[in-house]
């Protein structure tokens, strides 16, 4: 008998114990006809207890939407918008700091920089507002940001969508961590009447070329999917899959976000069904089942509101940047939960909240994965957090804080 032919219950038992599935084993898991979700959440919780013991994790940040202008049309999207359209933004200089100073004030240690993509490749007056903050490009913007948050204590990660290798090796030096969602390695969701079908940087080949050139270039990485969106139970495991392999040959993958979609109004998609929690938190126990032990598995809990502790009960061992200063400008309906209704879901499931760096320490301490500009900041940050017991002490941590050097 064969690994991918046992009984379920003794190839759960395996995966639990950290064996390596393949694609045969993961699809029988990930079947609906598969081992209940219990059973899969069960086996989850026990992988994440061996590696992981009864630590969750999350990370304070402040979210700064740089540009909402996008070249691409997701269905799904509310984010971006076209120059001109109701709801377009670019942040000036000034509003950059104000916003950073807020995240400096409340403890946040992350500063987390999202975009649209490429917004210049289509936008001449985007290029022209650019201009006028004495900057040629979007990672012009990005990098004068990120040294602004530096300064104030505060590690940049950046998701701006595609880059290219010399953009990120630029990044690289002044962010700890960069980011992609790889969402899914379906070409069908690309076609005609699919929701990829007017976004040519969804498409997979793109994606994964990026995920793969981040980690040629030694940075950490943040990934995920985004489920509910048409794809198939296949698609999603595929999908998991291309993560491993790449962090395999890289080992710079450092966590995978698994994203529900959530339907907004105004978008193609706004009648469309969600993903029920059922399939939300099978996704997120075969996640921890199949990714190695060293990738962090995470889910928003603010796009599941009052599901923390069945997102706990599946595997998940991180909670995702949470900010207490900033909305999720993604996803703005869906405020973040309370720190203390987190830290509290938690310890009912006799587990405990703690922050983190936007860098896990797996890469930060090897010193071939930060650049040496970064190492001081993020050791004063370290140390700001030992500080903290409970979310209400990362003020009083920002408040005890030295003034930082200039970069």
């Amino acid at each position: 008998m064969t690994f991918a032919t046992l009984p379920i219950e003794r190839l759960l038992d395996g995966a639990a114990r950290g064996q390596t599935l393949g694609r045969d084993e993961a699809l029988r898991l990930a079947d609906a006809a598969g081992p209940p979700t219990e059973a899969l959440a069960e086996a989850a919780r026990a992988r994440r207890g061996a590696a992981r013991g009864q630590v969750i994790t999350y990370s304070p940040k402040v979210f700064l939407p740089l540009t909402n202008l996008c070249r691409n049309f997701c269905d799904y999207c509310s984010f971006r918008r076209s120059p001109g359209d109701e709801g377009a933004w670019t942040m000036s200089p000034g509003q950059v700091v104000e916003q950073l100073e807020r995240g400096r004030a409340a403890g946040c240690v992350e500063a987390l920089f999202c975009l649209g993509d490429t917004p210049e490749s289509v936008f001449p007056a985007y290029r022209r507002e650019l201009g006028t903050f004495g900057q040629a490009s979007t990672v012009d913007h990005l990098a004068w940001s990120a040294r602004e948050a530096l300064e104030r204590g505060l590690l940049p990660h950046t998701n701006a969508g595609i880059l290219d290798a010399a953009a990120m090796e630029r990044l690289r030096t002044v962010n700890v961590s960069l980011g992609l969602m790889l969402e899914s390695v379906s070409e069908r969701l690309c076609q005609r009447g699919m929701p990829h079908h007017r976004a040519p940087d969804k498409r997979p080949a793109r994606r994964l070329a990026m995920h793969e050139e981040a980690g040629r270039l030694r940075i950490p990485f943040t990934s995920g999917l985004l489920i509910g969106i048409g794809e198939t139970t296949a698609e999603r495991v595929d999908t998991l899959l291309a993560i491993r392999d790449l962090d395999a040959r890289h080992d710079h993958i450092q966590e995978v976000i698994i994203q529900n979609f959530r339907a907004h109004p105004r978008t193609p998609m706004a009648g469309r069904p969600e993903p029920d929690l059922d399939t939300l938190a099978r996704t997120v126990a075969l996640a921890r089942l199949l990714l190695p032990d060293r990738v962090h598995v995470q889910a928003p809990p603010n796009l599941s509101p009052g599901a923390s502790q069945a997102l706990l009960d599946a595997g998940l061992d991180d909670l995702g940047g949470i900010s207490p200063v900033t909305p999720d400008y993604i996803n703005p309906q869906h405020p973040w939960p309370h720190l203390d209704a987190l830290a509290e879901a938690c310890a009912a499931r006799g587990l405990e909240l703690r922050p983190r760096l936007p860098v896990y320490e797996r890469h930060l301490d090897h010193p071939a994965w930060l650049d040496p500009a970064l190492r001081a900041p993020c050791e004063a940050a370290r140390r700001r957090l030992a500080q903290v017991r409970h979310p209400r002490d990362l003020a009083a941590a920002a408040a005890s804080r030295p003034a930082q050097a200039s970069l």
